[in-house]
């Protein structure tokens, strides 16, 4: 690898040591290999957990793995299972007594060989059909032998590669009889309501079901078990779904037909993400069904198409004429308009009425904000609760009667793993403050994962002497007088927290919608000099919120501070003093920081923390880019992060222009603090396991580039580590009294790093904070590099304190500051993106929110303004 070798530099200890060697790049894995786990951690109190992992015993020797083809293929996985599952009964000579595991695609595994050998056999299958039966050509070929002694030569340590072959045929072996049962998402299984009914509106309702993976861990296989739910559209006539969509009480007082902004948005809704799936009810038994692709602007009285007549001769007939002549069906509702289904091009219409959502239709579109919460209060499990749940459904699942399960030998345990974690003890923080003149050293200290503010003042407040208010809520919504007792309330808190607020606003204007956001703070910032806020009132969820931040961050480089009419009208100390934290951080204030001597002692020489994340479009949208965003610490606190951001190709994992951005910040790091960091420790959230390598292949080279870019010989040590939320391991208290509050959680600062992770390389779960509502999510860190050679105490109490830096609330967070940071500034440019010509919701033309815009513009769209990037403007 030449200049990009391994940096050498002191370890931890003084002592000049090797980065881990990166070797010869492996068949799979080129170029970088995860660091081995240096130790097991032993700091904090021995707390013992259960976690939903099932260990599974397994035979050695080995499975057969062959390459299925189907022809026709494009079926969906459900049909090619019956194609397998009949195959299989059909040939009783090639696969004898033999029951083989089919993944839905390609790969099927056997215990025994097939008396095939290694040639390619095809054979012919046919399903019943509606109407006519269906043949398909099998194509079976030999792949390879799957050897169970290598995976377990990996779980015991013995080897560095787990082989994935043999992960991915314990898979498949696991899921073939629930696969046939439910209905499987992605690695969930959901089965259809029964003896429940939670109805989300707008046509969708709550299915439960279950997760299942299978995992190495030490020594042992586990059987990752938890509890799913998914939001799935209710099977019920098209009609009543467009009346839900639309809000119509009763279809008989829709006599007209629709307008054009009903139209457009039942559209929108039936095309869902692909099309929603419907079937016929007009033909019998007959219930074929069809992907919707469109819906008519016309009604079916109107609505016509090509009928070709038995001459010959072809003629325009109407939707609601050819249902008369053919099926003697007069139509209940010609005014409303038709499907258009299947392809576009063959003009194939159905009237609503004959039409029903087919059941088993995953709902990929994002939720409603109302949707969102009637879900999580129908879906929220308390600890002990949700424990409950995942041991029923192992008992209901039953493994080991499962023949599959039995053919290949497997036996599941089926009690949860007992692993000993470790609570770690909070840090300090420090507060700051004057009292009669001099420094007060108020400390506070983390309680369950939460301290206040009381009696405390920040380390660094801001005096805030001109500032305005811009209240964008009607006035009969917010009176003047409660404008005014607000500005009391926020003033006395504000002093009380050492941030004064100086006398009144210089200006406080209603104001309605989003085109007056730019005039007024034009005007704001010629008339008022030094203005250092904006308070910007919002009556509710509005556009105006998108344009303030568009205004305030990108173009005039305005600090604004936005808060509901509702906390406005209504005061508490609560709300207020959140806003104090935020505003303190915009205005370039230290709330607090970590007290230093209790810091790892990564703190002795400079060092950067950076924080990474890409967020994407939400599911079905295949125009908007990606967003990635980079933050990094700014001081030796560390407590202030500056912001990069950058918009790159939809859906794109992998941080296109990294480099630049580690760059930049390398470069403002070193103005703020006149040190180059010999250290970088770099939180990267949002990669999945399947993507670690290629992430860590790119950015790993991208932040040694930047830093080689800066100066030749510049090669600080870099930790690499990925944060991830998105998994389903929950871990619970054993003893009953460790249990914490009314969900009944495992205590802040829980750590777990043995038992149910990697066999070989370093990764562990650490629940930072403390679990209000359902059941905690332990975040998982995984090192894919570490030059810094951390103890795993060190780097899991590190992690654990960035944790307790994070400026928007006195509590610890669920994930470290600076990873929490990167989520915020994203997120903030999703909203820079929003046009000022914001889309209605009317009319058929999307107007674009940044679908048909250059990448030039986009970028310039989210590049904040100069005066705005000094302050962590996205708090």
């Amino acid at each position: 690898m030449g200049a990009l070798g391994a940096p050498v530099q002191p370890g931890p200890s003084g002592t000049i040591s090797m980065a881990p060697p990166s070797g010869p790049p492996g068949p799979e894995i080129p170029g970088f290999v995860c660091p081995r786990r240096p130790n097991q951690g032993q700091e904090g109190r021995p707390i013992m957990l259960r976690a939903n992992h099932f260990q599974i015993n397994m035979p050695r020797g080995l499975i057969h793995h062959y390459d299925i083809t189907i022809q026709p293929d494009k079926c969906p996985r459900k049909v090619n299972r019956e194609i397998i599952e009949t195959m299989v009964q059909a040939y009783s000579k090639i696969f004898g007594a033999q029951k083989p595991v089919f993944d839905g695609r390609k790969n099927l595994y056997t215990r025994d060989p097939l008396p095939i050998g290694r040639d390619k056999v095809e054979l012919e299958v046919t399903l019943p059909g509606e109407g006519k039966d269906r043949v398909f050509r099998v194509a079976v070929k030999w792949v390879a032998q799957v050897s169970l002694y290598a995976l377990e030569e990996a779980l015991e340590g013995r080897s560095r590669t787990i082989p994935m072959d043999a992960i991915q045929a314990l898979d498949v072996v696991m899921r073939h009889l629930p696969s046939m049962t439910y209905t499987p998402v992605g690695r969930s299984f959901f089965s259809s309501p029964d003896g429940y009914y939670h109805p989300l509106g707008g046509g969708r309702e709550v299915w439960f079901g279950f997760h299942q993976s299978v995992r190495p861990s030490q020594w042992k296989m586990m059987l990752n078990i938890d509890v799913s739910a998914t939001a799935f559209y209710k099977a019920q006539p098209v009609i009543e779904f467009m009346c839900e969509v639309l809000d119509i009480r009763d279809i008989n007082e829709q006599r007209k037909p629709l307008t054009d902004s009903q139209r457009v948005k039942f559209t929108k809704e039936i095309k869902g993400v692909s099309g929603l799936k419907i079937e016929i009810t007009h033909c019998g038994t007959m219930r074929r069904k069809y992907r919707v692709c469109n819906v008519t602007r016309r009604p079916a009285q109107m609505q016509s198409f090509p009928l070709q007549l038995e001459n010959g001769q072809t003629v325009e007939c109407t939707v609601a004429k050819y249902f008369l002549d053919k099926y003697k069906m007069k139509l209940r509702f010609p005014h409303l308009p038709c499907l258009q289904v299947g392809q576009e091009h063959k003009h194939t219409y159905l009237p609503l009425e004959v039409c029903n959502i087919v059941a088993g239709q995953r709902c990929i579109k994002k939720l409603t904000d109302m949707q969102t919460s009637t879900m999580i209060k129908a879906t929220a499990r308390s600890a002990p609760d949700r424990e409950r749940e995942i041991n029923n459904l192992v008992r209901k699942a039953d493994f080991n009667n499962d023949p599959y399960v039995q053919e290949f030998g497997l036996s599941i345990c089926n009690t949860m793993m007992e692993v000993r974690g470790r609570v770690l003890p909070p840090p300090k923080l420090q507060y700051g403050g004057r009292v009669s003149g001099h420094m007060t050293k108020q400390q506070a200290l983390p309680n369950q994962g939460v301290w206040d503010m009381r009696g405390k003042q920040f380390y660094t407040g801001v005096e805030i002497r001109v500032w305005a208010i811009a209240c964008f809520a009607p006035q009969r919504t917010v009176r003047e007088d409660a404008l005014r007792n607000f500005t009391q309330q926020l003033q006395k808190i504000s002093n009380d927290a050492g941030m004064p607020i100086i006398g009144q606003p210089c200006f406080c204007k209603y104001a309605a919608g989003p085109d007056q956001v730019e005039p007024m703070f034009r005007y704001l910032k010629s008339t008022f000099q030094g203005l250092q806020l904006v308070v910007v009132v919002l009556p509710g969820k509005t556009p105006v919120y998108a344009e303030v931040k568009r205004v305030g961050d990108t173009i005039l480089g305005m600090a604004t501070q936005c808060v509901q009419a509702k906390n406005v009208n209504k005061t508490s100390p609560q709300t207020l003093s959140n806003l104090c934290l935020k505003i303190n951080v915009k205005l370039g204030g230290v709330n607090s920081i970590l007290v230093p001597n209790i810091r790892p002692k990564v703190f002795n020489e400079p060092v950067i923390f950076l924080g990474a994340d890409v967020t994407h479009p939400p599911a079905g949208d295949n125009k908007k880019p990606s967003i990635a965003a980079v933050v990094g610490s700014m001081d030796a606190h560390p407590s202030r992060y500056a912001a990069t951001v950058r918009v790159q190709q939809h859906r794109q994992e992998i941080i296109q222009e990294l480099s630049a951005m580690v760059r930049e910040l390398l470069v403002q790091f070193y103005k703020s603090t006149r040190f180059k960091p010999n250290r970088i420790i770099f939180y990267r959230d949002g990669v999945s396991e399947g993507q670690f390598h290629a992430v860590l292949q790119h950015e790993l080279l991208a932040v040694r580039e930047a830093c080689m870019k800066l100066e030749a010989d510049y090669k600080p040590g870099i930790t690499f580590i990925v944060v991830q939320k998105r998994h389903h391991t929950r871990l619970f208290c054993a003893d009953k009294k460790e249990q914490i509050g009314k969900s009944g959680n495992i205590p802040a600062g829980t750590t777990v790093d043995v038992g149910i992770t990697h066999p070989t390389e370093f990764d562990f779960y650490l629940c930072s904070h403390a679990g209000i509502q359902g059941t905690s999510r332990p975040s998982h860190y995984h090192v894919l590099w570490d030059d810094n050679h951390f103890t795993a105490d060190e780097l899991q109490c590190l992690t654990y304190q960035l944790c307790h830096t994070y400026v928007r609330c006195t509590r610890s967070v669920s994930i470290p500051a600076p990873a929490y940071y990167a989520h915020l500034v994203a997120f903030r440019a999703r909203y820079h993106l929003v046009e000022k010509e914001h889309d209605s919701g009317e009319g058929s033309h999307q107007s674009g929110n940044g679908e048909d815009r250059t990448p030039t513009a986009m970028a310039r769209a989210v590049t904040v303004h100069v005066e705005t990037n000094k302050v962590m403007y996205f708090a």
